[in-house]
């Protein structure tokens, strides 16, 4: 396995910035949800390191559910577009506020869709928690509710987000330098 100082262009987000914005958005969170019912619904598995981190700093109750979509390959490093759900939550969010915790988008399409999905279940409300916006990227036009970071279209990994289902343990977001990276041999 490679060490992910061979292939990390750059830093782009310390791990100082990241838990500073972190908390920032939960400050805005529990102003903006004083009082009420909050459910946390992280999409498996990049939001996940996110999730942990800002629900520790949000002091309203809230519950916390997980769902799975998939829109990536193992490898690929572009979205396809096909979205399907593979995980559904357990929380009935009927008459419910929700907020949607996601690691990054880029396109939209993959949010899009899920914003679709859980309107259905009509919840009393529905935002969107996103830590990374890559806006030079968006095909769909989704609210972004709580915006940690906009960033360049470049390949960023760590703090939740994989290299090829990698290095999601970071405490930081790096830029891949493709030129330098290998693609794991899985036996």
């Amino acid at each position: 396995m490679q060490d992910y100082r061979e292939f990390l262009g750059e830093v782009l987000i310390t791990e100082e910035t990241l838990q500073k914005r972190v908390a920032e958005l939960a400050a805005e969170i529990n102003q903006d949800y004083a009082g009420q019912d909050l459910v946390l619904l992280c999409i498996l598995r990049g939001g996940m390191v996110f999730l942990v981190d800002l629900m520790r700093q949000i002091n309203v109750p809230h519950e916390i559910d997980i769902m799975a979509i998939s829109s990536y390959g193992l490898g690929m490093r572009e979205s396809h577009g096909n979205v399907r759900l593979t995980l559904d939550l357990k929380i009935d969010i009927r008459n419910r506020n929700v907020l949607l915790v996601e690691d990054i988008i880029d396109s939209g399409n993959t949010i899009a869709y899920v914003l679709e999905f859980l309107s259905t279940r009509l919840p009393k409300s529905l935002k969107v928690c996103s830590l990374l916006d890559k806006e030079d990227r968006r095909e769909v036009v989704v609210p972004i509710h709580y915006r940690g970071f906009t960033i360049p279209d470049k390949y960023v990994f760590g703090y939740g987000l994989d290299i090829d289902e990698y290095y999601r343990n970071l405490p930081f977001i790096g830029v891949v330098d493709l030129d330098k990276y290998q693609t794991p041999i899985r036996e």
